[in-house]
């Protein structure tokens, strides 16, 4: 059978390591489908919409990253053809590429005559396809003929892979999908991501001064996580005798129930109070951006020092001294030059003085089923399920609330856009891993067309479905600031039936019953789907400053 330059893509992911590509057919694409049809050994997993599509990458990837973080990055591939279908992955990919999630991004392109202002007139054609992707993903790449596509994979795979982790983009014009290839088969094609080792000097100056704190503070990001610098950072709470604060997107990376476990209550005034008042807070793969600094109104009054393997982070919003580095490299590097501390219980102390007074705020606001949801949910779900959380409501506190250990959270705080849920916890079943999706009513309408490929694909996924009859949290916000609403309210359908349609057991569930609902629902194989009508609230503003 001749071989095309289909084929050399497919030869060249399998060799990387790919195992599951995500595609959506496309015209311009029809010599990389024809390519996956007859490979041996990479399952392909479709979906109904491109942007779902880029969402289940991102969740696959996720999913095994958190399953393994001592394996190699998990790079997922994710195959679509140009102009809409392209477009329709961008806010997608900005989440992946928000919250450092290792996608690599292969789109068709018109043929090559048509590329840089060439000939005009193709289907699908776009000017400059790439200028698109350029400020959302990390690299974009364009092919132009079939011996620049293993080396130009190659490089967008360890570009993907490289601290910090994300979203790369491949062009490969339709012609040299379709053309005869003339290169060998390939089987040894391998990408080495170097490491971001952080400088001597920064980590001899870090050991210093966090040697000589008296109140030193941990504050673990989202790149902590990502580093898989689960042991690393164990060890260093406990040599600094350090209380560790998660950021939303660092959920998971420090034992929730250690007694140096101060959590994750960042919107609560409490908490920014505890870390501003650190002499040296340790800010490890965070930009203290918007949500890890309660809005901005964190506030700090000792030295801090950020570790950050986006460049562009450092010192961005507050004076540091800054390690550009990756951040389970730089602790390795860190640890034996910080000698241990004496347990002298202060440290715990605080964080249990400071855990009771957020306990304390919340128990003095009508939250109680609220707060119940999150513990019924937890508790429905068996050891190792992965939850992956739209924007809504119950996400919101799930932020916060979540306890991760076992049960690993992904949300989609990153770039903040709606429809992540379902997609993402297709794409952490895809790999194996039993899943639960968190959606309101209205993220649930951008991919309900996904049960299809729940259904399609076999794939082990519970949807539990909030239905508040509208966008609940802009709701909220509407009501808070202007005292109404505007167009936040949302004719929907009868979820159960509409599920049930698709092939799937769907149930409806009520606040008193949701944890049994949801229990008999994950146990029972294949996709099913919970229909929880429930208006839930927010706790209060907590990022101002007076409780």
């Amino acid at each position: 059978m001749t071989r095309i330059g289909g084929d050399v893509v497919v030869e060249t992911l399998r060799a990387l390591g790919a195992d599951t590509v995500f595609g959506l057919p496309g015209q311009h694409a029809l010599g990389l489908f024809e390519a996956l049809r007859r490979a041996d050994g990479l399952r392909v997993v479709g979906s109904r919409v491109e942007n779902n599509l880029a969402f289940a990458a991102d969740g696959h990837a996720r999913a095994r990253l958190a399953a393994n973080p001592e394996g190699a990055v998990p790079v997922t591939p994710m195959i679509v053809s140009t102009g809409p279908g392209a477009l329709l992955t961008l806010a997608s990919l900005q989440e992946s590429r928000a919250a450092s999630v290792p996608v690599l991004g292969i789109s068709s392109q018109v043929p090559v005559a048509g590329l840089g202002g060439g000939q005009h007139g193709y289907l699908h054609e776009l000017p400059d396809q790439q200028a698109s992707f350029r400020d959302v993903v990390k690299s974009v790449y364009v092919v132009g003929s079939a011996s620049q596509i293993p080396t130009a994979l190659r490089e967008a795979w360890t570009v993907a892979a490289t601290a910090p982790y994300g979203p790369v983009w491949v062009e490969i014009p339709e012609d040299v999908l379709l053309a005869e290839a003339a290169l060998p088969p390939l089987t040894a094609v391998t990408a080495s991501p170097p490491p971001l080792e952080p400088l001597p000097e920064l980590v001899a100056e870090a050991a210093k001064v966090l040697g000589g704190a008296k109140n030193p503070i941990i504050l673990a990001g989202g790149g902590t996580l990502r580093s898989g610098a689960y042991a690393e950072l164990r060890e260093l709470a406990e040599a600094l005798r350090a209380p560790v604060v998660s950021t939303f997107g660092g959920k998971g990376v420090f034992a929730w129930d250690h007694p140096l476990s101060a959590r994750s209550w960042l919107e609560d005034w409490h908490t920014t109070e505890f870390l501003a008042d650190a002499d040296v807070l340790l800010v490890l793969g965070s930009g203290l951006g918007e949500l890890s600094s309660n809005y901005r109104e964190f506030a700090p009054r000792g030295r801090l020092v950020q570790v950050e393997a986006e460049l562009g982070k450092l010192e961005s919003n507050y004076p540091a001294l800054a390690l550009h580095a990756d951040v389970r490299a730089t602790l390795r590097a860190l640890l034996p030059q910080l000698p241990a501390r004496p347990t002298d219980g202060r440290a715990e102390a605080a964080v249990k003085d400071l855990l009771a007074r957020v306990e304390s705020r919340l128990d003095g606001q009508p939250l109680a089923a609220e707060r119940k949801l999150i513990e019924d949910v937890r508790a429905a779900l068996p050891e190792g399920t992965q939850s992956f959380w739209d924007m809504t409501i119950a996400a919101y506190w799930a932020w916060s609330a979540w306890n991760p250990d076992g049960l690993p959270i992904h949300t989609a705080q990153g770039a903040g856009g709606l429809g992540y849920g379902l997609p993402g916890a297709l794409g952490a079943a895809a790999a194996g891993v039993r899943a639960l999706a968190v959606s309101g009513d209205g993220g649930a309408m951008y991919g309900l067309s996904e049960l299809a490929t729940a259904v399609q694909h076999r794939l082990d996924v519970t949807w539990l479905l909030i239905d508040d009859g509208g966008y609940g949290i802009l709701r909220e916000y509407l009501t808070d600031a202007f005292g109404e609403t505007t167009a936040t309210e949302l004719a929907r359908p009868d979820f159960v039936t509409l599920a049930e349609s698709f092939g799937v057991p769907a149930r409806r569930s009520s606040l008193d019953t949701v944890r049994g609902d949801l229990a008999e629902a994950v146990r029972t194989p294949g996709p099913s789907v919970v229909v929880l009508p429930a208006v839930l609230k927010m706790f209060a503003p907590t990022h101002l400053k007076h409780p």
